[in-house]
């Protein structure tokens, strides 16, 4: 069996996976742009997917991130979490997000209005930030590591990080996305002059992150469709 589509966890350190461009070698095998399979009854509340859920969560606090999915880290499942906590230096101007499990996600309802968002990624180290919108707020199901379903919404920043992470289980980062790009310390020197929107309503010219997908798909049914 393929061991990305396990929950297996080699006994080495796990990298996060990085970007590779369109039409370049290694992008057709990569995890990160390959369907995630879903988790199955039998793997819930499993000592092998804590440890896996454990394992994102460590790397994703490690890295400074406000989300992590499985992609990126090798495993073609589809779980993502997401925090951003008050005193991450990237975004403690957004507010914090609680920490939240995602499994088998599906958004079930979203907002008419978008929301303009810079996105960097750690699946994109080193790459300019890339500007794409994403709906204002979302509701969701899902399941945690119980197996439990569980529904709710999101506004605000906790809406953009699921969207952000989302986007990896459809397969692909924001860079496949985003049209127009600037490196961090370009954008802070804009946003300081306000020469540039960040976190306003969106233009329905600016593309829309997880553009593609039909609110209240599975992400089965995204993936046949491709």
């Amino acid at each position: 069996m393929d061991k990305s589509l396990t929950l297996d966890i080699q006994k080495v350190e796990l990298e996060i996976l990085q970007q590779i461009p369109e039409n370049q070698k290694g992008r057709e095998k990569s995890a990160l742009y390959l369907p995630p399979r879903r988790i199955n009854e039998k793997e819930f509340n499993s000592p092998a997917l804590n440890e896996l859920i454990d394992s994102m969560y460590t790397m994703m606090v490690k890295k400074s991130g406000v989300g992590i999915a499985a992609n990126q880290l090798g495993k073609r499942l589809q779980i993502f979490i997401i925090e951003a906590k008050s005193d991450n230096p990237r975004y403690k101007i957004l507010g914090p997000v609680q920490k939240q499990l995602f499994i088998n996600p599906i958004i079930t309802k979203a907002s008419s209005s978008k929301k303009n968002f810079w996105h960097g990624c750690l699946s994109a180290e080193g790459k300019k930030r890339g500007n794409v919108a994403t709906y204002e707020w979302i509701e969701y199901q899902c399941q945690n590591e119980k197996g439990k379903i569980i529904t709710g919404r999101l506004d605000g920043f906790a809406a953009v990080i699921f969207q952000h992470e989302f986007r990896h289980l459809m397969n692909g980062t924001y860079l496949d996305v985003a049209k127009h790009f600037l490196s961090k310390t370009e954008l802070d020197l804009e946003i300081e002059l306000k020469k540039t929107p960040f976190f306003e309503t969106a233009s329905d010219t600016l593309p829309l992150l997880i553009n593609g997908y039909k609110i209240g798909e599975t992400l089965e049914n995204y993936h046949s469709k491709k």
